[in-house]
């Protein structure tokens, strides 16, 4: 037989009218009759019409997560750290919310159409990951899409990824010049003074933002760039080893590769050892992310770890309303630093 929301009333020994302001979470409810209410839901095994009640209240049970590619470490981790924020207390059917993560592929079409099907399912929160397509048209789409999610009463939040102006989305941004300067100003305190650099595709705020660290930590040692030491590729394993082919054909006397991200970093070993260069006695390589691999690596990667895992928590938080957003609405989370057996001092 159908539980329905008297069932529940009666179990909870409260009106039909309090079930409904706690399921709906759109009227202040004791906290003790909210765990009565709450706990009888469980008992009964009771199921809300969720499209009906959407439609009723201002938002839904559903938060939205947008990734790049789920299959990438990067978008991994962050993912799996929103994801266990949203859960608990603040949701219907049980005080829980359901987690969709949407899957991108890296199509600004599809981005689009998952902000759409978002805000047609009247999503409680979004969270973006990632770097932002550089394409004015885009990026005026986006906009508008979060100006209408964020209106609809849905919380929307940038994991990662650069400010949206004019929206009341909340930015915690990754400081990818900062860290690439960093990483590039080690490899120069070392000794070299040749260092290609394999970057990512040239439509990504990340790739811009990492190379051009990478540039001003150049600019800085008073080292003019080789047009031939940058190639741009995918965010990936094969990418890095074709691109570190393509350097060492356009100059064999690198002594140093820097790696758009650890994946890409990788892949670069790979084509330094098959083409019979040891690292980092010949040339040497450094990564981005301290992604979980990195470590375990031969030698273990130098790179530049963002805190994904912290920064994907707090973005959770902040969608469930459970964390107040930091000042002005946009937070710059720092990289750190990890030296590791990759890099070393150049051969003479």
């Amino acid at each position: 037989m159908t539980v329905t929301l008297a069932d529940v009333a009666a179990r909870a020994q409260v009106s039909p009218a309090t079930v409904s302001r706690v399921l709906n979470g759109n009227y202040p409810v004791a906290a003790s009759t909210r765990e009565r209410v709450l706990r009888a839901v469980d008992e009964l095994d009771y199921v809300l019409n969720g499209p009906a009640s959407a439609l009723a209240a201002a938002t839904s049970d559903l938060v939205g997560i947008l990734v790049n590619d789920i299959a990438d470490p990067f978008f991994g981790i962050m993912a799996s750290a929103i994801q266990a924020e949203i859960g608990g207390p603040g949701g219907r059917a049980g005080g829980e919310r359901l987690a969709v993560v949407c899957n991108t592929g890296g199509s600004p079409e599809r981005e689009l159409t998952y902000l759409t099907l978002l805000q047609r399912q009247r999503a409680a929160a979004v969270v973006l990951t990632g770097g932002a397509m550089e394409n004015v048209p885009h990026a005026a789409a986006v906009s508008a899409k979060l100006r209408k999610l964020a209106e609809a009463g849905t919380r929307v939040v940038l994991c990662g990824r650069p400010p949206v102006p004019g929206t009341d989305a909340v930015a915690l941004t990754f400081d990818n010049r900062g860290g690439a300067h960093r990483l590039t100003e080690h490899l120069l305190g070392l000794g070299h003074r040749r260092l290609g650099y394999i970057a990512g595709p040239e439509e990504r705020t990340t790739t811009r933002h990492r190379l051009e660290g990478h540039r001003a930590a150049l600019a800085t040692a008073g080292i003019e760039e080789d047009p031939r030491w940058t190639v741009y590729g995918r965010y990936d394993r094969r990418s890095g080893y074709e691109a570190t082919l393509e350097l060492l054909r356009r100059d064999p006397g690198l002594t140093g590769i820097v790696a758009a991200n650890d994946s890409v970093a990788l892949g670069a070993c790979a084509a330094l050892r098959e083409s019979g260069l040891r690292i980092p006695d010949d040339v040497s390589v450094a990564g981005f992310d301290d992604l979980p691999f990195s470590v375990d690596a031969v030698p273990s990667l130098t790179t530049v770890r963002l805190p994904l895992a912290e920064a994907g928590a707090r973005a959770g938080r902040i969608a469930m309303g459970r964390e107040e957003p930091p000042p002005g609405g946009i937070a710059t989370v720092r990289g750190e630093l990890m030296v590791r057996g990759s890099s070393g001092v150049p051969r003479a």
